[in-house]
C-alpha cells in the first residue's frame, strides 16, 4: 500500500497564506465598522488597539510565509514600476485609524513624478511593518520619506521615540537568532527587512536596510536602498 504521507510544511504554508486572507478581510471589516458608528472615545480607543494587533498579527503572517517560501527557494519576485506616492499613500491609508487615535504627526516627504521598479507586495508588506514599530514607538511624529540618491531609491522611516537598542542596531544586519527575535521591536521584522531587500537585485548590486538613531526627529531611522 503506498505511503501517502502529508507534507507538514506545504500544509503550514496554505494555512499562513489562508489566516492572511482571513486577516485582511477583519481588518477592512473593523474599518468599515469603525467609520459607520459613533463610538465614545474608549470605544475609539478599542477599535484602535484592535486595528493595531490585528495589522500586527498579518504583518507576522506575512513574514513566516515570506521566510518559508525563501527556505524552500519560492520567494519569486513580480518586478514592476511603481510610484512611490502611491505606495506611502496606501501605507498611510492602512494604519488611518491607529494614527488618527493615537494623534501622531505623520509627514511625507517623496520626491516628485518618483517611480521605481520593486516587487510592491513585498516591500508595501516591509514598509508596513516598520510602520507599524514605528507607531507603537514613537511619541507623537513620524517621518517618512522617498528619494533618488546616487541611483538608488532610499526610503526612510524616522520617529521621535528613544530609537533602536543597542543590541538591536549590533545585530541588525546578521543572521537572524534568539537574541535578536526576544528584542522587543521585532527581531523578525528586521530580519524580513533584511531578506526582502537583498532579494532585489539589480546589475549585481543588492538591497540593503541600515538602523540608526540619528533621526532628524531624535528617535530611530529606518533606511531602505534598492538598486
Amino acid at each position: 500500500m503506498e505511503d501517502n504521507k502529508i507534507d507538514f510544511s506545504v500544509v503550514l504554508g496554505a494555512s499562513m497564506h489562508d489566516m492572511k486572507n482571513s486577516l485582511c478581510m477583519l481588518l477592512q471589516s473593523i474599518d468599515t465598522i469603525s467609520q459607520s458608528i459613533e463610538h465614545t472615545p474608549q470605544a475609539q480607543s478599542e477599535f484602535a488597539k484592535i486595528h493595531y494587533e490585528v495589522a500586527r498579527v498579518n504583518s507576522n503572517l506575512l513574514q513566516i510565509l515570506a521566510l518559508y517560501r525563501e527556505r524552500n527557494a519560492q520567494l519569486p519576485l513580480n518586478i514592476e514600476e511603481h510610484f512611490l506616492d502611491d505606495v506611502i499613500d496606501e501605507l498611510l491609508a492602512n494604519n488611518e485609524l491607529y494614527i488618527t487615535h493615537k494623534n501622531i504627526d505623520v509627514k511625507c516627504e517623496v520626491e516628485e513624478d518618483l517611480a521605481w521598479y520593486f516587487d510592491a507586495d513585498l516591500i508595501s508588506n516591509l514598509l508596513n511593518d516598520i510602520l507599524i514599530n514605528a507607531l507603537k514607538y514613537t511619541t507623537d511624529k513620524i517621518l517618512i520619506s522617498a528619494q533618488k540618491i546616487a541611483n538608488r531609491l532610499v526610503i526612510e522611516i524616522q520617529d521621535n521615540g528613544v530609537g533602536y537598542p543597542e543590541s538591536m542596531l549590533e545585530k541588525a544586519n546578521n543572521k537572524m537568532t534568539s537574541a535578536l527575535l526576544s528584542q522587543g521591536r521585532t527581531g523578525l521584522g528586521i530580519y524580513f527587512a533584511n531578506l526582502i531587500a537583498s532579494a532585489h537585485i539589480n546589475k549585481e548590486q543588492k538591497g540593503s536596510i541600515q538602523l540608526a538613531n540619528n533621526s532628524h526627529l531624535g528617535g530611530s531611522r529606518f533606511t531602505l536602498i534598492l538598486p
